[in-house]
């Protein structure tokens, strides 16, 4: 599980609710079943006329995804650098077969970009074309896993309106009834301002939390792709192992190089 990211989400709503037992006993007066059903319906309803039903449906899925651990993020750079520079001693002691033989058994399908990038090598395509290939991967995968986070967002975006667009309905309803009892007045106000309250809420503590931590993931997926590109271009260009460490290493802070000296298991 992601320790921040539930920290954050019980703390937020801890905070919350906690202001709402000092302000009062009577936590129904919070209660509002048509006011959660139109922020967070008509939210999704929108999102379905903006994106493609996959999308948003993908979107949700990642949202709550968001409470594991990200791959990406939870990775060592310096152990990726490691790993380069011992398939390069490998691919300098027994070549393209021997890199064949030592990274596809290491490396598994959860991993899908770097074995594609191996296969790529291992194929006998110059540093160029790994680079050529691998930049565009990187790319339209960064610009599909966009899209995602453009959903929530919108998201985000939409459910305080969705709020002020519920405070409307009540507030429309309440003057209508004006002529009744004065004392309702009062209770149709707060049920007015119910929706709005439900749709900052849902866009601080739900979707634009997410949406900044979805865009995050994404960008440490992007480095990571490109750092493997650089990796696998230097590979298929029969670099020594002492300069791809130095080379990789330029990506890293000073603090996670990798020294063939000091971490290399000989």
């Amino acid at each position: 599980m992601s320790r921040g990211t539930i920290f954050g989400f019980i703390g937020g709503w801890f905070l919350v609710l906690m202001s709402m037992r000092l302000a009062t006993d009577n936590f129904g007066l919070f209660a509002d079943i048509s006011s959660a059903v139109l922020v967070l319906g008509g939210s999704y309803v929108t999102m379905f006329i903006c994106f493609e039903a996959k999308d948003v449906i993908g979107a949700t899925k990642e949202i709550l995804r968001l409470f594991k651990p990200h791959k990406d993020s939870e990775r060592s750079y310096k152990n990726e650098v490691g790993r380069f520079v011992q398939w390069a001693y490998v691919t300098q002691k027994n070549g393209l077969q021997g890199l064949e033989n030592e990274a596809l058994t290491s490396v598994g399908n959860d991993d899908p970009f770097l074995r594609y990038g191996i296969e790529l090598v291992i194929s006998g395509y110059t540093g160029n074309e790994v680079r050529d290939i691998l930049k565009e991967a990187s790319f339209s995968e960064y610009q599909r896993i966009g899209k995602l986070t453009e959903v929530a967002k919108q998201l985000g975006a939409n459910t305080p309106a969705f709020g002020m667009a519920g405070t409307l309905i009540g507030l429309i309803v309440m003057l209508g009834n004006m002529s009744g009892d004065p004392g309702a007045i009062g209770m149709g106000m707060a049920v007015a301002l119910i929706t709005t309250f439900y749709g900052i809420l849902a866009a601080r503590l739900i979707y634009l939390p997410a949406y900044s931590k979805m865009s995050e993931h994404a960008d440490d997926t992007l480095f990571r792709n490109l750092l493997i590109t650089e990796s696998l271009v230097l590979l298929a260009e029969r670099k020594s192992p002492r300069y791809i460490q130095d080379r990789l290493n330029a990506y890293l802070d000073p603090s996670q190089h990798f020294l063939i000296d000091r971490d290399m298991q000989r």
